[in-house]
Parts: C-alpha cells; structure tokens; sequence
C-alpha cells in the first residue's frame, strides 16, 4: 500500500460521491495502490449511508462511524490507526481541499524524504473577518512558540510519512499541531506546499470563530505538556520550592526580629511580613503538592480510548 486518504468528516453528505470520485479519478491514472478511509464522526444527516453505498462499490473504499461526535482530533487518530499506506494523505470532506493535490504531496516526500508536507491555502475563499485574519494571528502563535517556519498549521490537507503518524498520540484538539508533535517525536523534516482551495459548494462550515480561541488554548497546554508533560515535579515543584523559601525567610526574619531586636514592639500578627510568610508558605505548599500529585497519577494512570465505534465497513 502506497498512499492512504484519511478524509474525518461531519455532516457532508452532499459532498461526499463528487469528492469520492474526484480522489479515485486522480489516483486511478498512477500505477499506485491505495486506499481511502473514511471516518464519519457522529453525523446526524445521511453521510453514513452514502459512505456505505461508496464502500459496496470499491474495496478500496473504507469506512469507520462514531457513536457520536468526538471532534477531528479523534477521527483523525482512527484514521490514522487504520492506514495501511507509506504515506498518509489527510484532506477534509468539504470539497475545499483538491484531490489534485495528493499527487504532488505524495511525490514530495516520496523523493526528497520529508517527514510531513503541510499544504499552505495561499489564496483562500473564507470569511476575511472569522476566518483568515483569526487565522494569519494563530499561525503567527504557532510559527513563534514551535520555532517550525509553516504558513497555515491548520491546513486540512498534509502528507505523512506512515512512521510519523503511528508514532504521535493525537488528544482533543491536538489536530491542528500535527507537525508540533511529531518534531517533538523527532521529526524534524517538514516542508510545505502551496495548495490550491475551492470556495464551499455544499453545506456550511463547522467551525465558527471560537475555534481560534481553543486553538490558542491548545497551543499553551501543548507548549506546556511538551515541557513538563513527562515530569510535573519540575514545573509545580520548582515554584512551589521558591515560594516556601520566601515564606521560610520571611518567617526566619520575624523570629529574630521579635526574640533579638524589637523584643518589646508590636505583635507578629500585626506586621505586613507574618501576612506575606503565611501566604508564601501555604501557597508553596499546594504547589508542590500538586507537582507530587501529578507525579502519581501520572505514573498510575492507564490510556482510555476516548472515543466509541459504532460500524466499520471493508476494515477489521
């Protein structure tokens, strides 16, 4: 197997057979075996009856149904578990994406041995307020924190290498810093593509403007986990040890203050440091109790798959 298409979608079942058609168009005129996956996450129209009908018609088609709707992320890791190909293929459901494309991605890493291409939508056919300046800020966020130089991190379609993708573990959200993850795996080859993009034909999109608010919380709690994910000690334990130690001077400095110096002066409870060495002394406390308690857990806990299965179709 050369080439997996893993297309996770919602709600696209007017899109569906043109995109199905598209793919197998384009792919049919290389001497290529491949494979398409579709992961239907929970939608409620009839995509998953269209995916069946697309599934009796080609082996080459696959299909996996969520119970509900567990987010791109989750679809994407399914997809991904599934993929029998060298290199992976992601590209959305929504016809905005160019089947065209897959081609040269594939070629790309094939011949030069990158790790990831990432497309680059150039010239988009969104919303200038909710969709393209919100997007420009995020990529900037992006670009600044992982120090890896892409254009649109959030680019539906990419290209894989299949090591890359069995080795990151995609959690809520996380979709949108696939190449983050994988040059924290070790990947460091990752290129980009200008892609071409198509306005939306069918439907409308499924993300409004807060997916860049989440996208940014994303980004710190990736930013955070990749530095401290492994070992919370050094991150909750390194603060609370400096503040405890404020607290400890600030209590060390009143004993003596009270027993040698002003013996005869007001309370301890009356002076701005006792309030300052309680509060520093609790507050450490808590601090490095919570760097010990993420130790244990982490060190305890047991990965839960975080999504259900409903029906598979040409796939075990």
């Amino acid at each position: 197997m050369q080439i997996s298409v893993v297309i996770p979608l919602y709600n696209e079942e007017d899109s569906l057979i043109e995109l199905h058609e598209k793919i197998i168009s384009n792919l049919e005129n290389f001497l290529i075996d491949y494979e398409i996956i579709f992961i239907d996450d929970g939608s409620i129209d009839s995509s998953w009856s269209v995916i069946k009908n697309l599934c009796s018609s080609s082996k080459k088609t696959k299909g996996v149904q969520f119970l509900t709707n567990y987010g791109k992320s989750m679809a994407l890791s399914e997809g991904f578990k599934l993929a029998k190909g060298k290199i992976v293929i992601t590209m959305d459901a929504d016809l905005q994406d160019d089947p065209k494309e897959i081609i040269p991605l594939y070629k790309m890493i094939n011949e030069n041995n990158y790790d990831i291409v990432s497309g680059w939508k150039k010239k988009r056919y969104d919303s200038l307020i909710f969709k393209n300046f919100p997007s420009k800020l995020f990529n900037f966020a992006a670009r600044l924190s992982s120090g890896i130089s892409l254009n649109d991190f959030n680019c539906g379609i990419k290209a894989y290498k299949s090591d890359v993708i069995k080795e990151i573990e995609l959690t809520s959200g996380m979709h949108r810093y696939i190449p983050v993850l994988a040059k924290k795996s070790g990947f460091h080859k990752i290129a980009e593509k200008i892609v071409k993009h198509h306005p939306r034909v069918h439907g409308n999109t499924k993300y409004g403007p807060d997916r860049f608010i989440k996208g940014f919380l994303d980004l710190i709690t990736l930013s955070f986990f990749s530095r401290f994910g492994k070992r919370p000690m050094h991150f909750f334990g390194l603060f609370g040890t400096l503040i405890l130690v404020v607290g400890f001077f600030f209590s060390i400095y009143l004993g003596i203050d009270k027993l040698f110096i002003n013996t005869t002066g007001r309370l301890i409870t009356e002076r701005p440091e006792f309030y300052i060495s309680l509060a520093s002394m609790i507050i450490g406390s808590q601090f490095f109790l919570a760097g010990f308690l993420g130790e244990l857990i982490l060190r305890n806990s047991k990965k839960v798959k975080n999504y259900r299965i409903k029906s598979r179709l040409n796939n075990e």
